[in-house]
């Protein structure tokens, strides 16, 4: 409150005693010394109140300003997707045979034609080499009966029947070659192995899982998002995805492909996209959320906390520094959000300031103090 001054607070005592000592009501009414009645003190008060010689103007409102800048903005759609390797496999063997040794660890990293798995061929590399001295025979015989042949002193028939000898003595060597490579469990391209499935000595049949392969530099990330955004779901869309497990690192990469048909039921498409992995952090089979980067723009943004909302329209407050701080509110147009920010369409322009904290306590036209930004995380 304002404090009285000293003159109208002797008045105000006056006021509550209103015969001065020594004197009574009796006194003549044209006595130099009158007394004066106590509800004249109190107008003369509440005048000078009202022309401003008690009152005070009120204090600046403290706030916190934020400045309208430019900034990329884009749609973000949310989704679930699935990780997969670039390239994944389960080695398997192509015959049955024993396990004779075993060139890989858990969780190796190998190259394309590595040697993974030796089964037991002995009794293949024996054919091999019988079926190698015959095609040499069959070599010899032929080129032996070709010049003679040329020169007219051989039959044809002759010749036609060491050709052929010679051609399937060597379909013969192929034939034992390829299965002598199926007693040889080798990785199809680079990657890293998983778990060993089985042990020196035992026995494998076809289809029995030996580990697996994946290849990891590249992810294959695959999610499903509604079919009403299939206008824009195009190969080259960037993509932002995070797991679980790393907390809020974010892995960035973009669509590779999108699904030629709809789901009927969930009314959905599935889109794949590819995520680098230099550090091989991601693994196959992890749940990522995706997000996509739809549209995007170079548009203006404030602080969320800076919008008032009053029924379906948007207001903020506009300091204007031309005019001492004061604040005037103004109706705008807010686009798309993201986390603590907004993209206003209309009623601002770049460079403004408007008040970011302090909303509740100003009002149109007041004059505001614009405290430091980091006043906003003191106590």
């Amino acid at each position: 409150p304002t404090p009285i001054p000293v003159a109208f607070r002797r008045l105000l005592g006056r006021a509550a005693h209103p015969y001065p000592r020594g004197w009574s009501p009796g006194m003549r009414a044209g006595s130099r010394n009158r007394v004066v009645p106590r509800t004249g003190v109190f107008f003369v008060f509440l005048g000078l109140s009202g022309a401003g010689v008690l009152a005070a103007p009120p204090p600046a409102q403290q706030v916190i300003a934020a400045e309208v800048r430019r900034d990329a903005f884009v749609d973000r759609v949310e989704a679930l997707g699935t990780l997969r390797a670039n390239e994944m496999v389960v080695l398997t063997a192509n015959a049955t045979e024993l396990v004779t040794k075993i060139h890989f660890d858990d969780g190796q990293r190998v190259e394309a034609g590595d040697v993974l798995v030796e089964m037991s061929s002995d009794e293949e590399r024996a054919q091999l080499e019988e079926a190698r001295a015959a095609a040499e025979e069959a070599r010899s015989q032929y080129e032996r009966v070709r010049p003679l042949a040329a020169q007219g002193t051989a039959a044809k028939a002759q010749y036609d029947e060491r050709r052929r000898e010679w051609e399937t003595a060597r379909a013969r060597v192929a034939v034992v070659e390829s299965r002598l490579a199926d007693r040889t469990v080798r990785a199809p391209f680079p990657g890293v192995v998983g778990l060993r499935n089985l042990s020196l000595g035992a026995l494998v049949r076809p289809g029995d899982p030996i580990t697996t392969l994946d290849d990891d530099r590249v992810m294959k990330l695959e999610f499903s998002v509604p079919a009403t955004y299939l206008d824009t779901l195009k190969p080259g869309l960037a993509i932002v995805a995070k797991a679980r497990a790393y907390g809020s690192r974010e892995f960035r990469g973009e669509i590779r492909s999108v699904d030629s048909r709809v789901d009927p039921v969930t009314r959905s498409i599935v889109a794949r996209a590819e995520i680098p992995n230099p550090d091989r952090a991601l693994r196959p089979g992890m749940l990522m959320t995706v997000g996509l980067l739809n549209n995007p723009r170079d548009a203006l943004v404030i602080p969320e906390s800076a919008i008032v909302a009053a029924g379906r329209k948007s207001f903020v407050f506009r300091i204007d520094a031309a005019a001492g701080n004061k604040v005037e509110r103004r109706e705008i147009t807010v686009g798309a959000r993201r986390a603590g920010e907004a993209e206003v369409l209309a009623g601002l322009a770049a460079g403004d300031r408007v008040v970011a904290h302090g909303t509740q306590r100003v009002r149109d036209g007041q004059a505001v103090q614009v405290l430091p930004a980091d006043a906003a995380t003191t106590p």
